[in-house]
């Protein structure tokens, strides 16, 4: 079965002025198509990942030091996610009930707004940060290069903050904490987060 880009759940203008028409366009319409693109070539009919799931992909490519597929079929999940994790008039402190309790054993919605936006900033080059239940089963924030993800090593993620240039440079220029800091007040889909919790 073919990998598809999925739609975004908005218009392209809807999360303005946080992240403009402009960006969504670029990076759905182009950059997360071409992961989908390079995906079913990789790991798509006929490989030995045919049918399998992106999760499953993921962990299989990383284990099996598979770089092309960890970054491309990476991607896929990482954006898949991605678009689903914001939404119009997002962030904020109110948080579902379940993950507010996650939060507060954490140390604190603050607390948590800090670390994620510095492992944000601290990854060097392209990547990611997340919102990660650890192995214990207690919230972390976690950072990962290029298309890596916290599914790889054992991690389950349930935010995830696209660091890559691309997702920023039209709106913020060079300024990496102002996009990761807006992103986190006003745009994340708190439900979604807490959906993943499972």
């Amino acid at each position: 079965m073919a990998f598809t880009l999925p739609a975004l759940p908005y218009a392209y203008d809807a999360l303005a002025p946080y992240m403009s028409k402009e960006t969504l366009e670029f990076h759905h319409d182009k950059h997360h198509n071409a992961y989908v693109v390079a995906g079913n070539t990789l790991a798509g009919d006929g490989t030995k990942y045919a049918g399998k799931s992106l999760e499953d992909i993921c962990k299989e490519a990383f284990a099996g030091k598979d770089q092309p597929v960890v970054n491309q079929i990476g991607q896929h999940w990482n954006h898949t996610h991605f678009w689903q994790w914001m939404k119009p008039n997002g962030g904020g402190k109110k948080l579902p009930g379940k993950l507010e309790t996650l939060v507060t054993a954490y140390g604190g919605y603050d607390k948590l707004r800090t670390d994620f936006v510095q492992a944000g900033v601290t990854q060097f080059g392209s990547g990611w940060c997340w919102l990660v239940i650890d192995k214990d089963g207690k919230l972390a924030t976690a950072k990962t290069p290029n298309g890596e993800n916290p599914l790889m090593h054992g991690q389950k993620p349930i935010l995830g903050c696209d660091v890559w240039e691309h997702s920023y440079y039209i709106d913020y220029r060079n300024l990496r904490p102002k996009y990761i800091e807006a992103f986190f007040d006003n745009l994340v889909n708190w439900e979604h987060v807490e959906k993943l919790m499972g």
